[in-house]
């Protein structure tokens, strides 16, 4: 039985491939770089959102925050920009609690540096975030009470020196110890120790989000002093009622700071999925980049494959000539050149997957990232290796195509 054009063509780039096994890979080098690159990034990206989704979730469900400054800032023009903006207040903030769809209130204070925090026998690194606060932070914010209390509004109306630690201050003043009720010193002054939160990690494996310690905002401004660093994180009734609420929120500042109604908002307001937006923005971003260095390791690997192609035909010219004497048609030796330049980017390119996937596999057993090799970047890569093999191998299929039978057949 006589085997299919197709497949005798593929057994035939097969073998030109296994002939040269070290000349093939270093042809298809490039679609290796390539594909590689789409896998990796893209897994890589998936699982940096999956962890960020989980991970930035800063507010309680149906909470969000409204601020002077957006979450990131591009640039010394744009600092300037929003560094001109009017200072958002604590009146701005308490006048919200009146508006239907809000639940809870939470104005926020806290200095441009972390501090440091003491006890007789040890200090912590100044990194400690210190908030000025009132109890409605807890309710609009996500952690959890694990011992002791949070600030009440008595804390609040006599000026109590007291504070609500984080995990990480915990583990660092008190090791093997409980804090409750115990003092801590905020620049040299006493505070007692509340209450502590339950433990919530960090951000991305780098930034603590255990790293803080919450006063009365009385006793902020006392010790401390009155920060023009406010913000006011707010909750609403209902989850279903947040969008509404965000509505009535910025209604209100806008009439309480002046603008008229043809100006642009001059604060932030953002919740945990305007987080997960921005990440979105920022992924799109990294997969341009990694289409570009794709595309430029594809067109690489594509010129070589072109330029081997090419060797190759000059160096089977009188095995095309015997072919074509025998009666191979010209839409044969054609058909056979492109499906060997495609069997060679193909090849590069699951080998490029295959790469790319390790470094996913790598990255998930280190606890690094939750990283997955989605299928679609597993598609694009092979598409892209097989798209560029057919591209570059046009021109030198068509040559050994278009050899003159008696002439091929002389050549030495």
């Amino acid at each position: 039985m006589r085997t299919p054009a197709p497949l005798d063509d593929a057994g035939m780039a097969l073998g030109a491939l296994r002939a040269s096994p070290l000349r093939s890979l270093l042809t298809a080098l490039g679609v290796v770089i390539g594909a590689a690159t789409v896998v990796a990034m893209m897994s890589l990206t998936e699982g940096l959102r999956v962890e960020v989704t989980r991970q930035m979730a800063l507010l309680e469900a149906g909470a969000f925050r409204v601020d002077k400054w957006p979450m990131i800032v591009m640039g010394h023009a744009e600092w300037h920009r929003y560094a001109r903006r009017k200072d958002i207040t604590r009146e701005q903030g308490e006048a919200l609690r009146a508006l239907p769809h809000v639940a809870y209130v939470s104005v926020e204070e806290s200095g441009r540096r972390p501090e440091a925090l003491a006890t007789r026998a040890r200090r912590t690194r100044s990194e400690i975030e210190v908030i000025g606060a009132v109890p409605d932070y807890e309710f609009a914010n996500a952690f959890t009470v694990a011992r002791g209390r949070f600030l009440s509004h008595v804390d609040v109306a006599l000026a109590r020196r007291v504070a609500f630690i984080g995990a990480a201050v915990a583990d660092l003043l008190f090791p093997g110890e409980d804090p409750v009720g115990q003092e801590v010193r905020i620049r040299g002054v006493p505070f007692e120790v509340i209450g502590v939160a339950e433990r919530m990690g960090t951000v991305l494996g780098l930034e603590s989000k255990d790293g803080f310690a919450v006063v009365p905002w009385t006793a902020y401004d006392a010790v401390i002093g009155r920060s023009r660093n406010t913000s006011i994180a707010v909750r609403a009734t209902s989850i279903e009622d947040q969008a509404q609420a965000m509505v009535e929120v910025k209604a209100a500042l806008r009439r309480s700071r002046g603008l008229a109604p043809q100006e642009e908002d001059d604060f932030e307001v953002f919740s945990n999925e305007t987080a997960a937006n921005l990440f979105d923005d920022l992924a799109r971003l990294v997969g341009a980049a990694t289409f570009g260095l794709c595309a430029l390791s594809l067109l690489v690997g594509g010129i070589g494959i072109m330029n081997i192609m090419l060797v190759s035909v000059t160096e089977r010219t009188r095995e095309i000539g015997l072919r074509m004497a025998l009666g191979a048609r010209r839409r044969r030796i054609l058909a056979q050149f492109l499906v060997e330049s495609l069997v060679l980017s193909v090849a590069g390119g699951l080998l490029g997957v295959a790469l790319g996937g390790a470094v996913a596999v790598a990255a998930r057993g280190l606890d690094l990232l939750p990283a997955r090799v989605p299928a679609w970047s597993i598609a694009l890569a092979v598409g892209s290796a097989a798209a560029a093999g057919l591209l570059f191998g046009i021109y030198p299929a068509a040559r050994a195509s278009r050899l003159d039978p008696v002439e091929a057949m002389r050549t030495e």
